[in-house]
């Protein structure tokens, strides 16, 4: 059993690769940060001006380097310097050999599998390289495409926790909680 801090990862899969974001993909960070759409399903708020975007690419350096958060960017095989998204593993549970997985794209890119390949290269690096035992994601109720990327992603829906987090921006929610195992 490895753990997901020891080494930042860099991913690679048929379509996509999951990256370390830099200052130069401001630009494309921005676009996904900026958009009130990206957050009608995820906590946090939209960013305003790109100071703040910036800001965040440095604490995205840091979380990692304090085992909270793995931030990668999403990008197309096609093209590596261009971010569409966000992948996110967090919450890591040694004891259980458990993480937690997000993700977000730049709705440009919405409805193309991006996101489930994003989530397929997650589990397989998480299960394969570091040896997780579960991948786990929550979703809002209502947010029925992501529920279809965990499910094309061999998840499992195990249930609803009721009224169960308060997410910034949007207060106190309920979340369907699915799950794979590395024996799935």
């Amino acid at each position: 059993m490895g753990n997901p801090y020891e080494k930042f990862p860099h991913i690679v899969s048929d379509g996509v690769i999951l990256r370390k974001i830099e200052e130069t993909d401001l630009d494309g960070l921005f676009e996904i940060y900026n958009n009130e759409n990206v957050f009608t399903y995820i906590p946090g708020d939209v960013k305003k001006n790109k100071a703040t975007v910036l800001n965040m690419i440095g604490h995205f350096e840091r979380d990692f380097g304090k085992k909270k958060v793995i931030f990668l960017g999403i990008c197309l095989r096609e093209a590596p310097e261009r971010i569409v998204g966000v992948a996110e593993m967090f919450d890591y549970d040694e004891k259980v050999n458990m993480i937690t997985v997000g993700y977000r794209l730049n709705e440009a890119y919405w409805g193309k599998g991006i996101a489930t390949q994003a989530v397929n290269a997650m589990a397989d690096y998480l299960f394969h390289t570091i040896g997780i035992n579960r991948i786990q994601a929550f979703v809002m109720p209502a947010n029925e495409k992501s529920k279809r990327v965990l499910l094309k992603s061999q998840f499992r829906k195990e249930g609803v926790l009721r009224q169960a987090q308060y997410w910034k921006g949007i207060g106190v929610v309920d979340l369907e909680v699915y799950s794979r195992l590395s024996t799935d």
